[in-house]
């Protein structure tokens, strides 16, 4: 259904986003999307890189470091005025 866009159909798609957004703003929504889409890419190549040096079967150092400002004891033995439970 989706996948059988001919001219027609888009150039359609075209003028109803030409009228929604206006022609000042649209060439500022491509410049944003395209650079979106540049960061994404480089992400991207930097986690695969960063899976590539790895050697199998390790687990990277940032998951084994807790998170700053998260306790390590239960939430009920923090609290100074919680009931005590039997």
């Amino acid at each position: 259904m989706f996948g059988r866009l001919g001219a027609p159909e888009i150039l359609l798609i075209l003028v109803v986003v030409l009228l929604l957004f206006g022609a000042k703003r649209l060439p500022d929504m491509a410049r944003s999307f395209g650079q979106s889409l540049r960061i994404l890419r480089s992400e991207t190549k930097a986690m695969r890189d960063d899976d590539a040096h790895e050697p199998p079967g390790t687990v990277p150092a940032a998951a084994l470091e807790p998170t700053a400002g998260t306790p390590h004891t239960a939430p009920e033995a923090t609290a100074t005025n919680a009931p005590h439970r039997r």
